[in-house]
């Protein structure tokens, strides 16, 4: 990651409209990011690197980032989980 990215602990599991997404929430994600619009990110979830991903709206304010069934089993983890977290908006170039 770079020197401007957004780094954070956080747990598999984000509460949308009732349910349980398998989404890590970004925290501070409106003021680091400029905007409350969806965003293009680059990830790294516990060490596994996630390129050119959308970081959704929420609906409370912030943003999150998905987190597929494939990835979670690469971390060996799931909902409830607290993974290390480090973010930072997508290169325009891509």
């Amino acid at each position: 990651m770079t020197p401007k990215d957004l780094r954070f602990e956080a747990p598999i599991g984000a509460n949308v409209k009732g349910e349980m997404w398998s989404c890590v929430e970004i925290p501070s994600s409106v003021d680091f990011f400029g905007t409350g619009k969806s965003v293009r990110v680059d990830a790294e979830v516990d060490g596994i690197r996630l390129e050119n991903v959308g970081a959704m709206v929420t609906g409370t304010g912030g943003h999150m980032i998905s987190l597929s069934a494939k990835v979670r089993k690469q971390l060996g983890k799931d909902v409830g989980d607290i993974v290390r977290v480090a973010v930072a908006p997508s290169s325009p170039a891509r």
